[in-house]
């Protein structure tokens, strides 16, 4: 009789990470091949595919009885093995393509497209094609996603719920680790009066020198600081599109039992932004997090997990704060996710992903607080 070897911390079947390492380096080159942007929409497609099927299956089966065993893994499937896993998942896919801009940003700066204001590392739109050496680096950082998602889940995993989204851990890691390959600045030097200050972009200051030295040939004409998102970046509007974008998550999951359903909504809108609308707002780690905040508020207000409508077990006043919490948790995602741009992205020459941080930082702390006993849930942690 054959034995199934584990692989230690991973907690996998040598057979089936072995699977996941091949597939990891292909999604990663993937990635790399068609941007990164591009894929991540690819995973708001995949996700609304399997929460679609999810919800049609539960519907189904509340109303004519349990339906046989493969539905349940067909709709786990889409969403957990290909959405959120080693074909499309945002610390494989994604991940491979902010690693490819990080390394052409300082081997191929004159592939840099025209009307990219920023650093070529930074461009997160562009697609690399067939290029050996760019999908190799995609790839690579496509299985470094891949094993710090699992070695993480393996770690930080207390009683059955994770301390905090390891796919959005995995995203930020690896975009510091591109940084540290490819000679970038972990952080960088703001450009104005410290990291917080977007003023010097509001007055279009080039980047100078620093100690008197020259600006590096990568940096030549750049501007001081380079928000994340030059039309979501004040404070206010940030926090408007928090609240806004947190009571539809909370609203999506309410009706639908799906947390991640408005997630996927909000990348697929993100096919405008990458054909080039202007001002499309990014606020899938906000109606993320919202969706969170709704079910944390249904749990303490009667805990109806096991709803298929979870507004159906609420009620009228159950469900308008429901949507007051998810709409308070979709703003502090916002606000965090401007945070963390300002902090880390605006200052230095890559892509490192604010929504990708504030999702690990707000689940970081409904994580904590759910194993300590202070939340009722944790929402898709647990």
């Amino acid at each position: 009789m054959e034995v199934a070897l584990q692989v230690p911390v991973v907690g996998l079947p040598w057979k089936t990470f072995l699977l996941l390492v091949i597939t990891a380096l292909a999604g990663g080159a993937f990635g790399a091949a068609i941007g990164a942007l591009p894929a991540f929409v690819f995973t708001g497609f995949l996700v609304f595919l399997g929460e679609g099927v999810s919800i049609l299956q539960r519907g189904l089966a509340d109303t004519v009885g349990a339906l046989p065993p493969v539905s349940t893994q067909n709709a786990a499937g889409i969403t957990g093995v290909v959405g959120f896993g080693a074909v499309a998942g945002p610390h494989i896919a994604f991940a491979g393509g902010v690693a490819a801009s990080a390394y052409a940003g300082k081997k191929y700066p004159k592939m840099e497209p025209d009307g990219w204001d920023y650093h070529f590392g930074k461009d997160i739109l562009y697609a690399f094609g067939t290029k050996p050496d760019i999908l190799a680096v995609g790839a690579v950082f496509g299985l470094l996603g891949m094993l710090i998602r699992r070695v993480g889940e393996g770690v930080v995993a207390v009683g059955g719920t994770l301390a905090t989204d390891m796919v959005a851990v995995s995203v930020v890691a690896t975009a510091f680790l591109a940084r540290v390959a490819f000679g970038y600045p972990l952080v960088g030097r703001p450009g104005g009066s410290g990291y917080l200050d977007m003023s010097p972009f509001e007055r279009e200051e080039p980047r100078t020198a620093a100690d008197g030295g020259e600006v590096p040939p990568e940096h030549e004409g750049r501007l001081a600081t380079e928000p994340w998102l030059p039309h979501q970046y004040r404070w206010p509007g940030v926090a408007t599109i928090g609240l806004v974008g947190g009571v539809l998550g909370g609203y999506i999951y309410l009706r639908t039992g799906s947390i991640f359903l408005g997630y996927a909504i909000s990348a697929i809108s993100l096919l405008f932004l990458n054909l080039g609308v202007e001002k499309i707002p990014v606020t899938h780690h906000i109606t993320l997090v919202g969706s969170v905040g709704a079910v944390i508020a249904a749990a303490a207000l009667g805990d109806p997990s096991g709803a298929v409508f979870p507004v159906d077990a609420l009620g009228t006043t159950g469900a308008v704060i429901a949507l007051l919490a998810a709409g308070v948790f979709g703003a502090i995602s916002g606000l965090l996710g401007e945070l963390a741009q300002r902090l880390f992205y605006s200052h230095s020459g890559t892509h490192v992903d604010p929504p990708a941080m504030a999702i690990a930082v707000a689940m970081l702390v409904v994580g904590l607080l759910a194993i300590v006993g202070a939340l009722p849930s944790a929402g898709y942690l647990s």
